[in-house]
């Protein structure tokens, strides 16, 4: 498989007036595509800034990403934010739906801002909600959802472009044991049927050893890699 998303020595220090305060020290990795990773870490270890990084949402203070080959910091904003349009997807733990949108509405989202129509933005969203069982949610406001609800809205807004690599953070931590395993076989599944890359920063050890390989973030440093006791190297 090819290497989809590397990024080589990245450092990342924010400025606040005369004090520097470092997050990432000297990161490097590459994800492959179709692979499931897990960023293990506690709060405050620098993941969700990696991951934020790696997405072009936020630049390095020094270091590259590279997606598919493109060196995300040579790119315009314009042409950045077409990319994470075209090829990322990205699930956060807070779901972030429109709460003014229904459900339709916020997964057909992406597809209006990329320029498809109405018609074939919302058509395709109908199918993703199908595909995570909310057909029956098409027309509610995430006001009348359930946590799990809204969080499958989250993720079918984040497949429906049908993205290379989907970033998500802490996607089940807001979530009961139950729902978070469900939640956990709906990306397996439908990264399976859609070759997607999953990468996925969590303090959740039980998530983390169902992925393909686990890298763990300490004090901003990738410490170690460890092959989880669950692993997916056999699935089809």
């Amino acid at each position: 498989m090819q290497d989809v998303l590397i990024c080589r020595n990245i450092n990342k220090t924010y400025q606040d007036g005369g004090n520097a305060t470092p997050v990432l020290h000297d990161v490097s990795l590459a994800i492959k595509a179709g692979e499931h990773v897990a960023i293990l870490g506690s709060s405050g270890s620098g993941k969700s800034t990696l991951l934020h990084i790696l997405g072009g949402l936020d630049k390095p203070s020094t270091g590259d990403v590279e997606f598919k080959g493109k060196a995300l910091n040579q790119l315009s904003s314009n042409a950045l934010a077409k990319l994470r349009n075209d090829e990322m997807g990205f699930i956060y733990q807070f779901h972030h739906l429109l709460g003014e949108f229904t459900a339709l509405e916020n997964v057909a989202m992406p597809l209006r801002i990329r320029g498809l129509s109405s018609k074939h933005a919302e058509a395709k969203a109908r199918d993703m909600l199908e595909e995570v069982g909310l057909s029956h949610r098409f027309d509610h406001l995430p006001s009348a959802m359930s946590g799990g609800e809204r969080q499958r809205v989250a993720i079918a807004r984040a497949l429906v472009t049908e993205p290379s690599v989907v970033l998500a953070d802490e996607p089940t931590g807001n979530l009961d044991d139950s729902t978070g395993e469900q939640i956990y076989k709906l990306l397996k599944n439908l990264s399976e049927k859609k070759g997607t890359a999953f990468v996925v920063v969590t303090h959740d050890i039980a998530l983390a050893g169902k992925m393909d390989r686990v890298l763990k973030i300490k004090d901003g440093r990738l410490a170690s890699e460890v092959m989880p006791k669950e692993s997916h190297h056999a699935r089809p």
